[in-house]
C-alpha cells in the first residue's frame, strides 16, 4: 500500500512496518549476503560507544530507506518508512572524508600523503583508527556540521567528543550527502561551495573499492554496479545492533542513490539481512518493477 509523501519525494510507504514486511517478503524469496565473518563485529565501538552490552537484548527493530533516481528529474528522495534519526556508525566516514576534502579545497591544496593514508583504509576497510585521526583533524562535530551546512544536510548532528559513530542522521540527509558526491551541479559543485570534481572522483573511487567482506548492503539491489559504505555498531546500552548502508547503485541503466538505516536488530546478521531486504523493496517500488 502506498500513499503520497507528506514531506519528501514522490511517494512513501505509510511507515516502517510496511517496509519491514516488504523486506521480509523479499528475503523469503531470495538470499541476503552473509554478515562479514572476517570483520570484528565489536570494532565499531571505537570512537563510538563503550561498556558491556545488555545481558538479554530484545528486538526493537526500525528501518528507513530513501531512494533518488540520479538520472530522473526529481531532486528529493522517495522515503520509505519514518524519516527519523539513527546512529550513523561507520557510514559517517564518508561525511568525514567529504569534510576533509572541503577543508583542503578551502586551503587551496590537495590531501597530504598522511591524510590519504588515513582516508583510504577508513573507507575501503572501515578502519577506526584512521577515522579517529581524521575526526580530530576536521575539528570533530563542529567541523563536520559546518561542512554539512554547505553540502545541504539539515538533519545530521555530530557525535559528542570522540564518538563519531554516534553522529545522528536521517536517510534523506544521507541522500543529500550522496548527491554531493555522485551528482553534478547545485551543492555538489565547487562553485556552490561543495566538492569539486577531483574530490568527488576520489570519494567515488574509494566507495567502489571497499573490502570484499564489506560489500553487502545496498549492493544487494544493484544490477551492473555499485559504490557504497556500510556501518555496524552494537550499542552497549541495549546489546542491539545499528546496521546501515549507503551508496550509488546501477539498475537497468539507471543510477540510484540509496540509503538504508536501521537499528534494534538482535544480531549483525539480522541487521544485514534487514538492510538488504529493505534496499530491494525500496528499489522495486522506486523503479516501478
Amino acid at each position: 500500500m502506498e500513499i503520497p509523501a507528506r514531506h519528501r519525494g514522490r511517494r512513501a510507504f505509510a511507515g516502517a512496518g510496511v517496509l519491514l514486511a516488504l523486506a521480509t517478503a523479499l528475503l523469503a524469496g531470495g538470499t541476503a549476503h552473509a554478515a562479514p565473518a572476517a570483520v570484528d563485529r565489536t570494532a565499531e565501538r571505537s570512537g563510538a560507544d563503550t561498556g558491556p552490552p545488555a545481558a538479554e537484548p530484545r528486538d526493537r527493530t526500525r528501518v528507513t530507506a530513501a531512494v533518488l533516481d540520479l538520472d530522473g528529474t526529481g531532486r528529493e528522495p522517495t522515503v520509505y518508512g519514518d524519516d527519523v534519526t539513527y546512529d550513523t556508525a561507520s557510514i559517517i566516514k564518508v561525511d568525514i572524508l567529504a569534510t576533509l576534502l572541503l577543508q583542503a579545497q578551502d586551503a587551496g591544496r590537495h590531501l597530504t600523503a598522511k591524510e590519504r593514508a588515513h582516508a583510504e583504509p577508513m573507507i575501503r576497510r572501515s578502519d577506526n583508527a584512521a577515522a579517529n585521526a581524521l575526526w580530530r583533524e576536521i575539528g570533530r562535530a563542529p567541523g563536520l556540521e559546518a561542512a554539512n551546512k554547505r553540502l545541504g544536510l539539515t538533519e545530521t548532528k555530530g557525535g559528542s567528543g570522540t564518538r563519531w559513530g554516534l553522529t545522528r542522521t536521517t536517510a534523506s540527509d544521507q541522500i543529500r550527502l550522496l548527491r554531493a558526491v555522485f551528482a553534478t551541479g547545485g551543492t555538489s559543485d565547487a562553485s556552490a561551495g561543495g566538492l569539486n570534481k577531483e574530490s568527488r572522483t576520489y570519494v567515488r573511487t574509494l566507495m567502489a573499492d571497499v573490502a570484499s567482506e564489506q560489500a553487502w548492503g545496498v549492493s544487494a539491489a544493484a544490477g551492473s554496479g555499485w559504490a557504497l559504505k556500510n556501518g555496524w555498531l552494537q550499542r552497549s546500552t541495549s546489546g542491539l545492533w545499528d546496521v546501515n548502508s549507503v551508496g550509488r547503485i546501477v539498475v537497468d541503466g539507471h543510477r540510484y542513490l540509496v540509503a538504508v538505516l536501521s537499528d534494534g536488530s538482535t544480531s549483525m546478521k539480522d541487521g544485514v539481512a534487514l538492510v538488504e531486504g529493505a534496499a530491494r523493496a525500496a528499489l522495486t517500488s522506486a523503479s516501478g518493477q
